[in-house]
């Protein structure tokens, strides 16, 4: 199976280091793909840290680039130079199924951050409400 994913997407997740170049949608990609979640952002550290040592057991020549010393001056510049060396693009293989947890992204973040600080937007056409409610997750 797998899918092609730049290299920079892999090295976002396996160096920490925003590298991909479509920014965070690269981020969000691969993410999604390897956990066949669609995730929102407080949920992207946790499938990161999931994430990483299954793309460097897939790519094990990427385990000692920690990108060190990339910033947003020389980002572009210093992938180019990866990108010649390791390959634009890598096949990357989803998660087993039993690697990932999936969490009710409110209730994660609730979970996070105190359910009094969680606030739910609901949307009806053009009207808006917030609520701070309970929330209980959909049964799936």
């Amino acid at each position: 199976m797998g899918k092609k994913f730049h290299l920079g997407d892999v090295l976002s997740i396996t160096s920490s280091r925003l590298i991909s170049p479509r920014l965070i949608l690269g981020v969000y990609d691969i993410l999604n793909y390897m956990t066949g979640e669609t995730l929102f952002t407080h949920q992207l550290p946790r499938a990161s840290r999931v994430c990483r040592p299954y793309l460097l057991k897939q790519f094990p020549q990427l385990k000692d680039v920690t990108c060190e010393g990339i910033n947003p001056s020389n980002w572009r510049e210093r992938l180019d130079a990866l990108v010649k060396e390791f390959g634009e693009t890598l096949m990357v293989e989803p998660l087993p199924d039993d690697a990932y947890i999936s969490i009710d992204p409110i209730t994660e973040a609730e979970a996070m951050m105190g359910p009094e600080k969680v606030i739910i937007a609901k949307v009806d056409g053009e009207k808006v409400t917030f609520h701070k409610e309970v929330h209980k997750p959909s049964e799936n």
